[in-house]
């Protein structure tokens, strides 16, 4: 299921040529799940620490096979709305989202 409009990029590729400016992104494990919804006010910033760091130790972001992102001025608004469209649609939250789930209620 793709959420964004943006085509689906390979994480690793093309990860670090993000631009530096607010938007949010959707990470997809190897079957194309959607795994977590994110937002960020520097996307290029944001990106280059997972990709340096092997997203910071995640384990359930380190499943991450492709990628979306889409560039906004609203990037916490736009999360909430793409987390409730997907948990409308699917019936839950995106596994590694779930330490967000507080927020969205």
């Amino acid at each position: 299921m793709e959420l964004l409009e943006d085509k689906m990029r390979v994480w690793l590729e093309s990860a670090k040529f993000v631009k530096a400016i607010p938007g949010v992104y959707v990470l997809y494990n190897r079957n194309k799940d959607v795994i977590y919804i994110g937002e960020s006010t520097n996307l290029e910033e944001t990106f280059t620490k997972y990709v340096d760091s092997g997203f910071e130790g995640n384990e359930c972001k380190q499943k991450t096979q492709s990628y979306q992102r889409e560039f906004t001025n609203n990037p916490k608004e736009r999360q909430i709305q793409l987390i409730e469209e997907f948990k409308k649609e699917s019936g839950k939250l995106p596994s590694c989202n779930t330490e967000i789930a507080l927020e969205t209620h």
